[in-house]
């Protein structure tokens, strides 16, 4: 590095966002994460002895995956070399892993490459790297905000420890933003601003476990506030509002979270939670889902959790369904929130899922026995000659339109399938049922 490298680079770290130049050199100084790098926790001990083995760092925006890979940096006797998946391509891997190369053969000295948004490389690039990580050529850290099982390939994974970091609370956020105020050396300490208590607490809180995002508003309000008649910059609450402007949702609709969230939407509506279930919505509306998603987990939900407890629930999805499609947002959110909150109040019962579920079962776990010959079609010529439908009942013929005769094959005559709950419109269906039973039992309606 020649001079002019060095200032350039001296410049770019006083220039860098807040958020960057806080980033702690210790782990003494990393807020929240301490079911990770808790001092009797096995990361903590790995960075401490430079013992680590290739990990792979997961979580939210925000939490500190990048972070910890910078104090490993600064911790490790390794050279530290660093790609970011979503610029680099093959002839970048191509140059590290010949530097690393280099620092085995030459120093005998460890590599450490860290590859942000891991889960950006293709199946092809990620392979690329198996057995210079295998044989020690390079110790891999990854880091990705995607579920590392669903996008980081098996054999990488195999050959990697997993670490989630979970999003930071709003008291750690708080810490975070007071040691931004007062810090003159990385921080805003040199601008004499007062961060109120008030002020801290809603950006920790709108933040929503995002520490970058904090900062980057305290950083806003503090460059973009004038000072007042005794000298400071006051961070009132007024001002962290308008900084922040939009509470952050953590929701990626390709992610974790947007699985996450769903399934939470599909549970309150089973759960006969309307307020639950309406939020979720909310939730994922202002995250800009896909309102045909949406429609189609609600029509599910009807069959699948309310089914003939209320029939109607499945009509109301679906023309919901239709009905948001056509006339989109915003105000598709008043129809998808009118469908949302009828299949949550429904009575609710899974029989008809448990009844095709557990014929399923049958059919694939017995053998399959013919279709009884009164049953069996009888429209073409000369099927009476086979004894194909005789003997066969037409039920309307019959009082209460039921004839009394066996649909099942033999050997399964005595199985049931179908079990109504005691659910709304299911009671009614069970009671008829029951007496068909009774009918069928005591050879009425022959």
């Amino acid at each position: 590095m020649d001079l002019f490298d060095y200032m350039r680079e001296q410049q770019l770290q006083k220039e860098a966002p807040l958020a960057s130049r806080m980033r702690p050199a210790s782990l003494e100084e990393v807020v929240g994460q301490q079911h990770m790098i808790g001092k009797d926790k096995l990361l903590y001990r790995a960075i401490k002895a430079d013992k680590l083995s290739s990990v792979i760092f997961y979580g939210p925006p925000g939490t500190g995956k990048t972070t910890l890979a910078r104090v490993i940096a600064n911790t490790t006797s390794a050279e530290f070399l660093q790609l970011n998946a979503t610029s680099s391509g093959k002839k970048d891997m191509e140059d590290v892993i010949a530097q690393a190369k280099n620092n085995q053969g030459m120093y005998g000295k460890k590599t450490i490459l860290f590859i942000d948004e891991i889960h950006r490389f293709n199946k092809g690039q990620q392979d690329y790297l198996l057995p210079f990580v295998e044989d020690g050529t390079v110790v891999f850290i990854g880091a990705t905000t995607e579920n590392p099982y669903f996008e980081v390939n098996g054999a990488l994974l195999s050959r990697s420890m997993i670490f989630e970091l979970h999003p930071l609370s709003a008291s750690e956020i708080q810490t975070l933003l007071y040691r931004a105020a007062v810090d003159a050396e990385k921080g805003m300490g040199a601008y004499g601003a007062v961060l109120y208590e008030d002020a801290a607490q809603f950006l920790a809180d709108a933040a929503n476990g995002d520490a970058r995002s904090a900062l980057t508003a305290l950083e806003l309000g503090i460059l973009t506030t004038e000072r007042s008649a005794d000298g400071k910059i006051h961070i009132t609450l007024d001002t962290a509002s308008e900084c922040i402007q939009k509470r952050v949702v953590r929701y990626d609709k390709s992610g974790d979270n947007h699985y996450d969230t769903i399934s939470a939407f599909i549970k309150s509506m089973r759960g006969s939670d309307p307020d639950a279930a309406v939020y979720y919505l909310a939730k994922m509306l202002y995250a800009g889902e896909d309102i045909r998603f949406i429609a189609r987990r609600i029509m599910i939900c009807a069959s699948e959790d309310v089914g003939n407890a209320d029939p109607q629930a499945l009509q109301v999805a679906v023309a919901a369904s239709l009905a948001a499609e056509r006339i989109g947002m915003p105000e598709a959110q008043i129809i998808l929130s009118q469908a949302v909150t009828y299949v949550a109040s429904a009575p609710k019962s899974n029989a008809a899922c448990e009844a095709i579920g557990s014929a399923f079962e049958t059919v694939r776990t017995k053998k399959t026995p013919p279709v009884p010959a009164h049953l069996q079609d009888s429209h073409y010529k000369s099927s009476a000659k086979l004894g194909r439908g005789a003997n066969y009942k037409y039920a309307h013929s019959y009082p209460d339109h039921y004839a009394a005769q066996q649909y099942l094959p033999d050997e399964l005559a005595d199985l049931v399938f179908y079990q109504p709950s005691e659910n709304g419109y299911e009671k009614q269906i069970r009671a008829y049922l029951q007496k068909v039973r009774e009918w069928k039992n005591d050879g009425l309606h022959q």
